[in-house]
């Protein structure tokens, strides 16, 4: 089943997540609708379950065609900095330059109940470093500072009401077309 994708101004975004007890069945479902909603979102690599509504320590991604999750992940190490343009399928349209650690040591536990750890770099490291923020009820506006902040705020309200014009006009276009049909 995939879900809609909660957008910036969600309260449930600026929640921390609950850690998962235990790796039953509901977890693993929540695991499979997260990747549903992943694929539909058409150009996500990852996905939190906060973005889904769901506030529990979930992610999943999907880098090589081979999709992955981890249950209540923590970095437990970084190393370096990386200045990348970052983007959120929370945030739709929006890309923004922001310096990260460039590798990370992540440690959570795996869908058969085992912790692991992931060494990660520049992408992957990113990656993770996003969704474990999104579990903790940080987005990216809340990571930049001053003129970057108030510049991607108002970026991102000129998409959304480029987008909304566009909705608009697309009802419309469809109106149109049912009255002329009639």
């Amino acid at each position: 089943m995939s879900y809609k994708i909660r957008t910036y101004g969600d309260p449930v975004l600026k929640s921390k997540a609950a850690a998962v007890e235990n790796v039953d069945g509901k977890v693993i479902r929540l695991v499979e609708d997260m990747f549903d909603t992943l694929v539909d979102s058409g150009n996500g690599i990852a996905l939190a379950a906060p973005q889904i509504g769901v506030q529990k320590q979930v992610v999943v991604w999907d880098l090589d065609d081979e999709p992955l999750a981890i249950i209540n992940p923590e970095i437990v190490e970084g190393d370096g900095e990386w200045v990348f343009d970052e983007g959120c399928l929370s945030i739709p349209g929006l890309y923004v330059e922001m310096l990260r650690p460039k590798q990370v040591l992540v440690r959570g536990v795996s869908l058969n109940g085992e912790i692991i750890e992931i060494e990660a770099d520049e992408l992957e490291a990113r990656m993770f470093q996003h969704e474990i923020d999104h579990l903790n009820g940080v987005l990216m506006f809340d990571r930049l500072e001053g003129d970057q902040r108030r510049e991607a705020l108002r970026e991102y309200r000129r998409i959304e009401e480029q987008a909304a014009t566009d909705a608009a006009a697309a009802q419309r276009g469809g109106i149109l077309r049912r009255l002329r049909a009639e």
